[in-house]
């Protein structure tokens, strides 16, 4: 299931922003996020996520950065392209070992 980002990235970075500047003009971050997501055009649920994130990433909440979380996709795919060409070794050298061993018995 392909989930397509219906929000650009510059306007992802304009939300969380505008949560940060008017973060003190509110009684807590949700009634914040309550408050700019209808004008942005998302739910706050949605807004809240960015905002973490955007905390996450910058060393104020505890997680894994999107830096992080993209070096482990890149290594998990290549641990499982590394994985596959193994078998494909394993079967290669099993499928050679046994032509050569059929060839011995042949002689």
């Amino acid at each position: 299931m392909n989930k397509t980002n219906k929000y650009s990235p510059e306007v992802k970075e304009r939300a969380v922003r505008l949560v940060q500047e008017h973060r003190n003009e509110y009684p807590s971050l949700w009634a914040t996020i309550e408050s700019i997501a209808p004008k942005i055009g998302c739910a706050p649920p949605t807004l809240h996520d960015w905002v973490k994130k955007h905390e996450i990433d910058i060393g104020l909440r505890d997680g894994v950065t999107s830096e992080e979380r993209e070096r482990i996709k890149a290594l998990e795919r290549e641990i499982k392209e590394l994985r596959r060409a193994n078998e494909i070794l394993k079967l290669a050298s099993a499928f050679f070992a046994q032509a050569e061993l059929d060839r011995k018995l042949k002689s």
